[in-house]
Protein backbone atom coordinates (compact mmCIF):
# COMPACT_ATOMS: atom_id res chain seq x y z
CA UNK A 1 0.00 0.00 0.00
CA UNK A 2 2.97 2.50 0.24
CA UNK A 3 4.08 2.01 -3.45
CA UNK A 4 1.72 2.38 -7.15
CA UNK A 5 -1.31 4.11 -8.16
CA UNK A 6 -3.43 5.06 -4.84
CA UNK A 7 -6.96 4.40 -6.41
CA UNK A 8 -5.58 0.55 -8.14
CA UNK A 9 -4.33 0.05 -5.06
CA UNK A 10 -7.26 0.71 -3.24
CA UNK A 11 -9.78 -1.05 -5.98
CA UNK A 12 -7.50 -4.08 -5.49
CA UNK A 13 -7.91 -4.38 -1.90
CA UNK A 14 -11.48 -3.40 -1.77
CA UNK A 15 -13.37 -5.51 -3.97
CA UNK A 16 -12.61 -9.08 -2.67
CA UNK A 17 -13.86 -7.20 1.07
CA UNK A 18 -16.64 -6.16 -0.87
CA UNK A 19 -17.72 -9.70 -1.81
CA UNK A 20 -16.72 -10.92 1.43
CA UNK A 21 -19.15 -8.42 3.15
CA UNK A 22 -22.09 -9.62 0.30
CA UNK A 23 -21.22 -12.77 2.08
CA UNK A 24 -21.67 -11.55 5.73
CA UNK A 25 -24.48 -9.92 4.66
CA UNK A 26 -26.05 -12.85 2.67
CA UNK A 27 -25.04 -14.98 6.00
CA UNK A 28 -26.82 -12.40 8.24
CA UNK A 29 -29.99 -12.25 5.56
CA UNK A 30 -30.03 -16.19 5.49
CA UNK A 31 -31.39 -16.48 8.97
CA UNK A 32 -34.29 -13.91 8.20
CA UNK A 33 -34.85 -15.52 5.14
CA UNK A 34 -35.45 -18.86 6.25
CA UNK A 35 -37.56 -17.80 9.37
CA UNK A 36 -39.78 -15.73 7.14
CA UNK A 37 -40.29 -18.27 4.97
CA UNK A 38 -40.78 -21.67 6.84
CA UNK A 39 -41.89 -19.87 9.92
CA UNK A 40 -43.29 -17.70 9.39
CA UNK A 41 -44.37 -13.23 9.23
CA UNK A 42 -44.14 -13.28 13.53
CA UNK A 43 -41.01 -15.27 13.58
CA UNK A 44 -39.43 -12.62 11.01
CA UNK A 45 -40.27 -10.26 12.96
CA UNK A 46 -38.52 -12.01 16.34
CA UNK A 47 -35.67 -12.02 14.60
CA UNK A 48 -35.61 -8.64 12.78
CA UNK A 49 -36.34 -7.21 15.82
CA UNK A 50 -33.43 -7.82 17.24
CA UNK A 51 -31.23 -6.29 14.56
CA UNK A 52 -29.86 -3.22 16.84
CA UNK A 53 -28.94 -5.63 19.55
CA UNK A 54 -27.00 -7.55 17.62
CA UNK A 55 -25.46 -4.88 15.36
CA UNK A 56 -24.35 -3.55 19.05
CA UNK A 57 -22.37 -6.60 20.33
CA UNK A 58 -21.26 -8.02 16.56
CA UNK A 59 -19.99 -4.48 15.93
CA UNK A 60 -18.18 -4.12 18.89
CA UNK A 61 -16.29 -6.93 17.98
CA UNK A 62 -15.63 -5.67 14.68
CA UNK A 63 -14.71 -2.38 16.12
CA UNK A 64 -12.54 -3.67 18.62
CA UNK A 65 -10.56 -6.36 16.37
CA UNK A 66 -10.17 -3.35 13.20
CA UNK A 67 -8.52 -1.17 16.03
CA UNK A 68 -6.36 -4.24 17.07
CA UNK A 69 -5.22 -4.11 13.29
CA UNK A 70 -4.43 -0.88 13.12
CA UNK A 71 -1.11 -1.04 15.06
CA UNK A 72 -0.33 -4.08 13.42
CA UNK A 73 -0.75 -2.34 9.90
CA UNK A 74 1.45 0.70 11.14
CA UNK A 75 3.74 -2.11 12.56
CA UNK A 76 3.76 -4.21 9.42
CA UNK A 77 4.25 -0.67 7.50
CA UNK A 78 7.10 0.50 9.79
CA UNK A 79 8.47 -3.19 9.08
CA UNK A 80 8.56 -3.79 12.96
CA UNK A 81 7.98 -7.54 12.87
CA UNK A 82 8.79 -7.76 16.33
CA UNK A 83 6.40 -5.35 17.49
CA UNK A 84 3.83 -6.34 15.30
CA UNK A 85 4.03 -9.90 16.50
CA UNK A 86 3.79 -8.97 20.00
CA UNK A 87 0.33 -6.92 19.09
CA UNK A 88 -0.69 -9.79 17.35
CA UNK A 89 -0.39 -12.04 20.80
CA UNK A 90 -1.36 -9.07 23.03
CA UNK A 91 -4.46 -8.90 20.51
CA UNK A 92 -5.53 -12.13 20.87
CA UNK A 93 -5.48 -12.00 24.84
CA UNK A 94 -7.17 -9.09 24.54
CA UNK A 95 -10.16 -10.72 22.25
CA UNK A 96 -10.12 -13.58 24.67
CA UNK A 97 -11.05 -11.25 27.79
CA UNK A 98 -13.79 -9.07 25.94
CA UNK A 99 -15.41 -12.14 24.29
CA UNK A 100 -16.34 -13.42 28.07
CA UNK A 101 -17.21 -9.90 29.15
CA UNK A 102 -19.89 -9.32 26.84
CA UNK A 103 -21.42 -13.26 26.60
CA UNK A 104 -21.70 -12.82 30.59
CA UNK A 105 -23.53 -9.10 30.14
CA UNK A 106 -25.41 -9.64 27.45
CA UNK A 107 -26.77 -13.03 27.77
CA UNK A 108 -27.99 -12.03 31.60
CA UNK A 109 -29.64 -8.52 29.86
CA UNK A 110 -31.06 -9.89 26.80
CA UNK A 111 -35.04 -10.34 27.88
CA UNK A 112 -34.53 -7.08 29.51
CA UNK A 113 -33.63 -5.13 26.51
CA UNK A 114 -36.01 -6.43 24.92
CA UNK A 115 -38.74 -5.60 27.22
CA UNK A 116 -37.23 -2.43 27.75
CA UNK A 117 -37.85 -1.17 23.77
CA UNK A 118 -41.29 -2.87 24.35
CA UNK A 119 -40.56 -5.91 22.13
CA UNK A 120 -44.48 -7.14 21.22
CA UNK A 121 -45.30 -9.93 23.13
CA UNK A 122 -46.41 -11.92 20.19
CA UNK A 123 -42.86 -12.12 19.41
CA UNK A 124 -40.35 -11.08 22.55
CA UNK A 125 -39.76 -14.76 23.50
CA UNK A 126 -38.63 -16.11 19.71
CA UNK A 127 -36.77 -12.83 19.72
CA UNK A 128 -34.93 -13.72 23.12
CA UNK A 129 -34.20 -17.16 22.31
CA UNK A 130 -32.25 -16.01 18.97
CA UNK A 131 -30.58 -13.46 20.36
CA UNK A 132 -29.35 -14.75 23.70
CA UNK A 133 -28.01 -17.28 21.56
CA UNK A 134 -25.96 -15.31 19.55
CA UNK A 135 -24.89 -13.55 22.59
CA UNK A 136 -23.56 -16.60 24.02
CA UNK A 137 -21.65 -17.53 20.95
CA UNK A 138 -20.20 -14.01 20.45
CA UNK A 139 -16.53 -15.43 20.79
CA UNK A 140 -16.71 -17.12 17.46
CA UNK A 141 -17.56 -13.47 15.54
CA UNK A 142 -14.90 -11.66 17.96
CA UNK A 143 -12.13 -13.88 16.30
CA UNK A 144 -13.45 -14.39 13.01
CA UNK A 145 -12.91 -10.42 12.37
CA UNK A 146 -10.07 -11.02 14.48
CA UNK A 147 -8.07 -12.80 12.35
CA UNK A 148 -9.58 -11.12 8.94
CA UNK A 149 -8.55 -8.05 10.13
CA UNK A 150 -5.11 -8.85 10.69
CA UNK A 151 -4.96 -10.95 7.00
CA UNK A 152 -5.99 -7.37 5.93
CA UNK A 153 -4.00 -5.56 8.23
CA UNK A 154 -0.87 -7.49 5.99
CA UNK A 155 -2.49 -6.68 2.81
CA UNK A 156 -4.29 -10.09 1.79
CA UNK A 157 -8.01 -9.26 1.29
CA UNK A 158 -8.72 -12.13 -0.50
CA UNK A 159 -8.53 -15.05 1.56
CA UNK A 160 -11.07 -13.95 4.23
CA UNK A 161 -13.48 -13.94 1.80
CA UNK A 162 -12.62 -17.16 0.81
CA UNK A 163 -13.04 -18.58 4.12
CA UNK A 164 -16.52 -16.50 4.61
CA UNK A 165 -17.79 -18.12 1.91
CA UNK A 166 -16.72 -21.34 3.13
CA UNK A 167 -19.22 -20.72 6.19
CA UNK A 168 -22.24 -18.88 4.30
CA UNK A 169 -22.68 -22.45 2.69
CA UNK A 170 -22.48 -24.08 5.74
CA UNK A 171 -24.74 -21.54 7.40
CA UNK A 172 -27.39 -22.46 4.85
CA UNK A 173 -27.27 -25.94 5.29
CA UNK A 174 -27.20 -25.55 9.37
CA UNK A 175 -30.30 -23.11 8.87
CA UNK A 176 -32.49 -25.33 6.94
CA UNK A 177 -31.56 -28.56 9.04
CA UNK A 178 -32.57 -26.47 12.04
CA UNK A 179 -35.37 -25.45 11.05
CA UNK A 180 -36.38 -27.77 8.46
CA UNK A 181 -35.19 -31.06 9.86
CA UNK A 182 -34.84 -30.40 13.48
CA UNK A 183 -37.37 -27.79 13.84
CA UNK A 184 -36.05 -25.35 16.40
CA UNK A 185 -37.35 -22.20 14.50
CA UNK A 186 -35.19 -19.27 15.61
CA UNK A 187 -33.17 -20.85 18.27
CA UNK A 188 -32.44 -23.37 15.33
CA UNK A 189 -31.21 -20.42 12.86
CA UNK A 190 -28.82 -18.71 15.78
CA UNK A 191 -27.15 -21.88 16.21
CA UNK A 192 -26.21 -22.55 12.72
CA UNK A 193 -24.23 -18.91 12.88
CA UNK A 194 -22.80 -19.65 15.79
CA UNK A 195 -20.94 -22.87 14.15
CA UNK A 196 -20.71 -21.72 11.48
CA UNK A 197 -18.71 -18.05 12.50
CA UNK A 198 -16.57 -20.56 14.58
CA UNK A 199 -15.50 -22.92 11.93
CA UNK A 200 -14.74 -19.52 9.86
CA UNK A 201 -12.76 -18.61 12.79
CA UNK A 202 -10.56 -21.66 12.96
CA UNK A 203 -9.81 -22.06 9.41
CA UNK A 204 -8.61 -18.30 9.23
CA UNK A 205 -6.77 -19.22 12.24
CA UNK A 206 -4.91 -21.58 10.62
CA UNK A 207 -4.63 -20.19 7.33
CA UNK A 208 -2.48 -17.18 9.18
CA UNK A 209 -0.14 -20.25 11.26
CA UNK A 210 0.75 -21.85 8.25
CA UNK A 211 0.73 -18.79 5.12
CA UNK A 212 2.55 -15.80 7.09
CA UNK A 213 5.94 -17.06 9.22
CA UNK A 214 5.92 -13.54 10.06
CA UNK A 215 3.33 -14.25 12.65
CA UNK A 216 4.50 -17.70 14.14
CA UNK A 217 4.51 -16.76 17.98
CA UNK A 218 7.37 -17.39 20.21
CA UNK A 219 6.79 -17.67 24.78
CA UNK A 220 8.29 -14.14 24.63
CA UNK A 221 5.66 -13.22 22.27
CA UNK A 222 3.09 -14.59 24.69
CA UNK A 223 4.36 -12.22 27.67
CA UNK A 224 1.64 -10.55 29.17
CA UNK A 225 2.39 -6.84 28.25
CA UNK A 226 -0.14 -4.76 29.68
CA UNK A 227 1.38 -1.37 28.48
CA UNK A 228 0.69 -2.46 24.88
CA UNK A 229 -2.69 -4.21 25.27
CA UNK A 230 -3.40 -0.83 26.64
CA UNK A 231 -2.32 0.96 23.63
CA UNK A 232 -4.61 -1.53 21.57
CA UNK A 233 -7.39 -1.18 24.24
CA UNK A 234 -6.96 3.19 23.17
CA UNK A 235 -7.25 2.08 19.90
CA UNK A 236 -10.19 -0.77 19.53
CA UNK A 237 -12.20 -0.10 22.40
CA UNK A 238 -13.39 3.63 20.30
CA UNK A 239 -13.87 1.95 17.34
CA UNK A 240 -15.73 -0.42 19.10
CA UNK A 241 -17.51 1.40 21.07
CA UNK A 242 -18.60 3.65 17.93
CA UNK A 243 -20.31 0.94 16.25
CA UNK A 244 -22.19 0.27 19.95
CA UNK A 245 -23.36 3.79 19.95
CA UNK A 246 -24.64 3.80 16.34
CA UNK A 247 -26.01 0.50 17.40
CA UNK A 248 -28.01 2.34 20.48
CA UNK A 249 -29.34 4.66 17.88
CA UNK A 250 -30.96 1.29 15.21
CA UNK A 251 -32.03 0.23 18.92
CA UNK A 252 -33.95 3.60 19.88
CA UNK A 253 -35.50 3.33 16.20
CA UNK A 254 -36.61 -0.72 16.91
CA UNK A 255 -38.61 1.12 20.08
CA UNK A 256 -40.07 3.40 17.62
CA UNK A 257 -40.96 0.84 15.49
CA UNK A 258 -42.63 -1.70 17.85
CA UNK A 259 -45.47 0.45 18.53
CA UNK A 260 -46.52 -0.13 15.07
CA UNK A 261 -47.13 -3.78 15.65
CA UNK A 262 -45.35 -6.69 14.51
CA UNK A 263 -46.24 -6.39 10.64
CA UNK A 264 -44.32 -2.83 10.65
CA UNK A 265 -41.56 -4.36 12.67
CA UNK A 266 -41.50 -7.51 10.06
CA UNK A 267 -41.24 -4.59 7.00
CA UNK A 268 -39.13 -2.34 8.96
CA UNK A 269 -36.36 -5.24 9.19
CA UNK A 270 -36.29 -6.01 5.43
CA UNK A 271 -36.15 -2.66 4.77
CA UNK A 272 -33.07 -2.98 6.73
CA UNK A 273 -31.25 -5.72 5.14
CA UNK A 274 -32.22 -4.79 1.67
CA UNK A 275 -30.32 -1.44 2.62
CA UNK A 276 -27.26 -3.20 4.51
CA UNK A 277 -27.04 -5.13 1.28
CA UNK A 278 -27.08 -2.48 -1.32
CA UNK A 279 -24.77 -0.45 0.67
CA UNK A 280 -21.64 -2.94 1.63
CA UNK A 281 -19.22 -1.03 -0.95
CA UNK A 282 -19.02 1.49 1.60
CA UNK A 283 -17.34 -0.61 4.71
CA UNK A 284 -14.91 -2.20 2.28
CA UNK A 285 -13.43 0.68 0.59
CA UNK A 286 -13.40 2.28 3.68
CA UNK A 287 -11.64 -0.47 5.52
CA UNK A 288 -9.19 -0.66 2.43
CA UNK A 289 -8.38 3.11 2.66
CA UNK A 290 -8.05 2.10 6.74
CA UNK A 291 -4.95 -0.14 5.56
CA UNK A 292 -3.69 2.35 3.42
CA UNK A 293 -3.40 5.29 5.69
CA UNK A 294 -1.95 2.81 8.81
CA UNK A 295 0.55 1.36 6.48
CA UNK A 296 1.34 5.10 4.75
CA UNK A 297 1.45 6.54 8.30
CA UNK A 298 3.86 3.62 9.28
CA UNK A 299 6.18 4.84 6.53
CA UNK A 300 5.47 8.42 7.12
CA UNK A 301 4.35 9.11 3.88
CA UNK A 302 1.44 11.92 4.40
CA UNK A 303 1.12 13.20 1.21
CA UNK A 304 0.09 9.84 -0.02
CA UNK A 305 -2.60 9.37 2.59
CA UNK A 306 -4.18 12.80 1.19
CA UNK A 307 -4.14 10.97 -2.29
CA UNK A 308 -5.46 8.46 -0.88
CA UNK A 309 -8.56 9.94 0.84
CA UNK A 310 -9.30 11.86 -2.59
CA UNK A 311 -9.44 8.62 -4.56
CA UNK A 312 -11.56 6.93 -2.00
CA UNK A 313 -14.43 10.00 -1.87
CA UNK A 314 -14.44 10.15 -5.78
CA UNK A 315 -14.80 5.92 -5.63
CA UNK A 316 -17.13 6.23 -3.24
CA UNK A 317 -19.35 9.14 -4.71
CA UNK A 318 -19.30 6.29 -8.05
CA UNK A 319 -20.78 3.29 -5.57
CA UNK A 320 -23.36 5.58 -3.87
CA UNK A 321 -25.10 6.47 -7.48
CA UNK A 322 -24.89 2.80 -8.42
CA UNK A 323 -26.43 1.60 -5.03
CA UNK A 324 -29.17 3.81 -5.30
CA UNK A 325 -30.39 3.08 -9.04
CA UNK A 326 -30.13 -0.92 -7.82
CA UNK A 327 -32.08 -0.31 -4.72
CA UNK A 328 -34.87 1.43 -6.27
CA UNK A 329 -35.04 -0.58 -8.98
CA UNK A 330 -35.06 -4.05 -7.04
CA UNK A 331 -36.86 -3.25 -3.82
CA UNK A 332 -39.71 -5.13 -4.26
CA UNK A 333 -37.86 -8.60 -5.95
CA UNK A 334 -35.69 -8.24 -2.73
CA UNK A 335 -38.57 -8.25 -0.43
CA UNK A 336 -40.35 -11.16 -1.95
CA UNK A 337 -36.72 -13.22 -1.36
CA UNK A 338 -37.39 -12.91 2.48
CA UNK A 339 -41.30 -13.28 2.31
CA UNK A 340 -44.17 -15.69 0.46
CA UNK A 341 -45.63 -13.59 -1.59
CA UNK A 342 -48.95 -15.85 -1.12
CA UNK A 343 -49.20 -15.44 2.35
CA UNK A 344 -47.74 -11.83 3.19
CA UNK A 345 -50.03 -8.45 3.25
CA UNK A 346 -49.39 -5.82 0.73
CA UNK A 347 -49.06 -3.08 3.49
CA UNK A 348 -46.04 -4.72 4.55
CA UNK A 349 -44.46 -5.25 1.17
CA UNK A 350 -45.47 -1.48 0.36
CA UNK A 351 -43.96 0.01 4.00
CA UNK A 352 -40.65 -2.34 3.07
CA UNK A 353 -40.19 -0.63 -0.38
CA UNK A 354 -41.18 2.62 1.14
CA UNK A 355 -38.12 2.47 3.66
CA UNK A 356 -35.50 1.39 0.62
CA UNK A 357 -36.84 3.49 -1.68
CA UNK A 358 -36.51 7.14 1.04
CA UNK A 359 -33.14 5.82 2.21
CA UNK A 360 -31.56 5.12 -0.92
CA UNK A 361 -31.16 9.26 -1.66
CA UNK A 362 -29.31 9.45 1.06
CA UNK A 363 -26.06 7.20 0.33
CA UNK A 364 -23.79 9.43 -0.46
CA UNK A 365 -23.50 11.14 3.42
CA UNK A 366 -23.91 7.37 4.15
CA UNK A 367 -20.70 6.32 2.46
CA UNK A 368 -19.05 9.62 3.42
CA UNK A 369 -19.16 8.07 7.29
CA UNK A 370 -17.84 5.42 6.29
CA UNK A 371 -14.66 6.24 4.63
CA UNK A 372 -13.82 9.10 7.13
CA UNK A 373 -14.53 7.13 10.15
CA UNK A 374 -12.69 4.19 9.23
CA UNK A 375 -9.89 6.30 7.37
CA UNK A 376 -9.45 8.15 10.89
CA UNK A 377 -9.28 5.15 12.54
CA UNK A 378 -6.53 4.17 10.32
CA UNK A 379 -4.68 7.10 11.28
CA UNK A 380 -5.10 6.48 14.77
CA UNK A 381 -7.66 8.47 15.93
CA UNK A 382 -10.41 6.68 18.75
CA UNK A 383 -11.90 10.40 18.92
CA UNK A 384 -12.62 11.35 15.81
CA UNK A 385 -14.71 7.92 14.80
CA UNK A 386 -16.57 8.47 18.66
CA UNK A 387 -17.47 11.86 18.05
CA UNK A 388 -18.88 10.92 14.72
CA UNK A 389 -21.39 7.82 16.72
CA UNK A 390 -22.50 10.20 18.96
CA UNK A 391 -23.25 12.69 16.36
CA UNK A 392 -25.26 9.79 14.32
CA UNK A 393 -26.69 8.51 17.55
CA UNK A 394 -28.10 12.34 18.91
CA UNK A 395 -29.66 12.94 15.35
CA UNK A 396 -31.41 9.26 15.08
CA UNK A 397 -32.65 9.41 18.13
CA UNK A 398 -34.32 12.91 17.69
CA UNK A 399 -35.52 11.78 14.16
CA UNK A 400 -37.38 8.53 15.88
CA UNK A 401 -39.17 10.10 18.71
CA UNK A 402 -39.86 13.55 16.60
CA UNK A 403 -40.69 12.98 13.18
CA UNK A 404 -43.17 10.33 13.88
CA UNK A 405 -45.70 12.30 15.56
CA UNK A 406 -45.98 14.09 12.32
CA UNK A 407 -45.30 11.60 9.60
CA UNK A 408 -45.72 8.31 10.97
CA UNK A 409 -43.48 5.47 9.41
CA UNK A 410 -42.96 8.05 6.67
CA UNK A 411 -41.31 9.66 9.76
CA UNK A 412 -39.43 6.27 10.45
CA UNK A 413 -37.91 5.84 7.32
CA UNK A 414 -35.92 9.44 7.92
CA UNK A 415 -34.33 9.08 11.23
CA UNK A 416 -31.25 7.10 9.29
CA UNK A 417 -30.64 9.52 6.41
CA UNK A 418 -30.73 12.52 8.93
CA UNK A 419 -27.85 10.69 10.92
CA UNK A 420 -26.21 10.02 8.09
CA UNK A 421 -26.49 13.69 6.95
CA UNK A 422 -25.37 15.50 10.36
CA UNK A 423 -21.96 12.85 10.79
CA UNK A 424 -21.27 12.30 7.18
CA UNK A 425 -20.78 16.20 6.35
CA UNK A 426 -18.74 16.82 9.75
CA UNK A 427 -16.23 14.14 9.53
CA UNK A 428 -14.34 15.61 6.20
CA UNK A 429 -13.29 18.75 8.43
CA UNK A 430 -12.50 16.47 11.38
CA UNK A 431 -10.09 14.60 9.25
CA UNK A 432 -8.21 17.84 7.52
CA UNK A 433 -7.35 18.74 11.36
CA UNK A 434 -6.25 15.37 11.93
CA UNK A 435 -3.96 15.28 8.97
CA UNK A 436 -2.80 18.94 9.53
CA UNK A 437 -1.58 17.94 13.51
CA UNK A 438 -0.31 14.41 12.58
CA UNK A 439 1.81 15.81 9.40
CA UNK A 440 3.92 18.28 12.74
CA UNK A 441 4.53 14.43 14.73
CA UNK A 442 7.65 12.73 14.10
CA UNK A 443 5.97 9.41 15.74
CA UNK A 444 3.09 7.43 15.18
CA UNK A 445 -0.47 8.01 17.10
CA UNK A 446 -0.34 5.13 19.63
Amino acid sequence: MTKGSATRLLLAFSIPLFFGNLFQQFYSMVDTIVVGRFVGIEALAAVGSTGGFSFMVVGFAQGLTAGFSVIISQRFGAKDMDAMRKSYAMSIIGSVLMSIVLAVVFCILSLPLLRLINTPENIIYDANSYIAIIYGGIGTAVFYNLFSSILRAVGDSRSPVVFLLISSVLNIVLDLFFVIVVPLGCSGVAIATIIAQGISAVISFIYIKRKFPMFHLSKSDWEFDMKLLIRLMRIGIPGAVQFSVCAVGVIIVQAAINGFGSDTVAAYSVGCKIENLVTQFFPAIGMGLSTFAGQNLGAGNFARIRKGFKATFMIMAVAAVVSMLIARTLAIPFSYLFMDSNTTSPEIIRETVQYVNTVAWFFIPLGMIYIYRTGCQGLGSGIIPMFSSVTELVFRVIAAFTLPIAFGYTGICFASPAAWMAAGFALPFCYFRLIKRLETRSSLPI
